[in-house]
């Protein structure tokens, strides 16, 4: 066979989200003397980023092969190579690769950028950024995201605030996205100074006046910002908006992530995930529960546990549910069990709430929520007499149930 035939076939594979088999066509392309080109390598490097583990085994050879044909100034392969080695945390050769680069596009700035953001170099990635010749939303998005990811999260919402009012932005050649919006309202929502509510409403404000489609990622990051800002009602409102679409986003976000070189981060994956347990669909939750670290390298959390906990717990598999908790890498926080008990009271399950409610009380004794669940959840079977119980030991413990509260209107 010749190079054409193997660079078909090595895409073909890559396609079908193959890359281990895609890897193995190379060494049959080596062995029948094909010689790779500038067309064969892109493919090979986003096989080998499927996997941090991957990446590591196969990285360094693919970059021998690429300077041995001598096509290692090829831009395209140049910014795969700069996206595989910051997945690996190694900046050295990523920061080496660019450098190369006599005069790096636009793109290779941006997968540069995003190379410094992941790997907590944030000193080094706003000099680059301000050293750049142009800029597109991708690289604004980088260096908010970046500041997110490592916890800048008020010099997060400056740089928005910066980008809104620079001229790439009053002069429309660049608007922010969908990606923009989810990393600052994730900065907006966990910022301890003052004000992080505001700008997340005035960016919300923005959002509507613009008539930009809430997607399911930039719902829940909205849901987020307000429930953890206390506006229960903005919350639940917006809640309600979301919930008549989030299937058919969730299973169009899932292609996307197949067939195109998406790379989700971790706030990604919990607004996802939070759209497939509000929609029940089960399957595909548990997919990407799975790809996260498989495909896209990225750890999953607590949050994403606790996503798959109330994920089966609303489809009913409660069984499923205490199994996956029993196998979590780590000991199951209150919002996990929290997750679960929920689920026991929504369908009657009154042993496995009592296991559940002990273990919640191990962690949090003096906390109202888990004896006003498993009340309801002894008043919904009819046991008055153990709701009653539950209700008194609260009182003599000295523990109050926590008044609803309402932010609607509130400024």
């Amino acid at each position: 066979m010749n190079t054409l035939l193997y660079n078909a076939l090595i895409r073909a594979y890559l396609n079908l989200n193959k890359p281990r088999k895609t890897i193995l066509l190379f060494t049959h392309m080596l062995a029948h003397q094909a010689p790779p080109n500038s067309h064969t390598f892109p493919s090979l490097i986003k096989a080998a980023s499927f996997s941090p583990s991957l990446a590591s085994f196969i990285g360094k050879p693919l970059h021998c092969q690429v300077v041995k044909r001598g096509v290692s100034s090829d831009p395209f392969i140049q910014t795969s190579f700069v996206g595989l080695y910051a997945q690996i945390c190694n900046l050295q050769d990523a920061r080496k690769v660019f450098d190369e680069m006599s005069q790096p596009c636009l793109v290779l700035y941006n997968a540069m950028l995003d190379a410094l953001g992941k790997n907590g170099d944030m000193g080094s990635a706003v000099l680059l950024f301000e050293q750049m010749p142009e800029r597109d939303v991708v690289s604004w998005t980088s260096i908010i995201n970046g500041y997110g990811r490592n916890g800048f999260f008020v010099e997060a919402i400056r740089l928005f605030e910066k980008m809104m009012t620079s001229g790439d932005v009053t002069g429309l050649s660049v608007k922010p996205n969908e990606a923009t919006f989810v990393s600052i309202l994730h900065s907006c929502a966990n910022s301890n100074e003052g004000g992080a509510l505001y700008h997340g409403k005035q960016i919300h404000a923005y959002m509507i006046k613009n008539e930009i489609e809430l997607t399911v990622f930039m719902g829940t990051a909205l849901i987020a910002l307000y429930g953890k800002m206390a506006c229960l009602g903005y919350a639940m409102e917006l809640f309600k908006q979301m919930h008549v679409k989030e299937e058919n986003q969730a299973l169009g976000l899932f292609d996307k992530m197949r067939l195109e070189k998406f790379h989700p981060n971790e706030v990604t994956f919990v607004a996802v995930l939070s759209a497939c347990a509000h929609a029940k669909l089960v399957v595909l939750g548990l997919e990407l529960f799975q790809s996260m670290l498989l495909v896209f390298g990225v750890v999953p959390m607590m949050e994403h546990y606790g996503c798959v906990v109330d994920l089966l717990g609303r489809a009913g598999l409660l069984r499923e549910a205490n199994e996956f908790i029993e196998r979590m890498p780590f000991e199951a926080d209150a919002s996990v069990l929290g997750a679960l008990l929920g689920a026991c009271k929504v369908h009657g399950a009154i042993e496995m709430g009592n296991e559940v409610a002990r273990r919640m009380l191990e962690l949090r004794p003096r906390h109202c929520g888990q004896y006003v669940l498993m009340s309801s959840i002894y008043a919904g079977a009819e046991r008055w007499d153990r709701a009653a119980a539950l209700r008194k030991a609260m009182v003599d413990a000295g523990i109050q149930k926590i008044p609803a509260y309402s932010m609607i209107g509130s400024t």
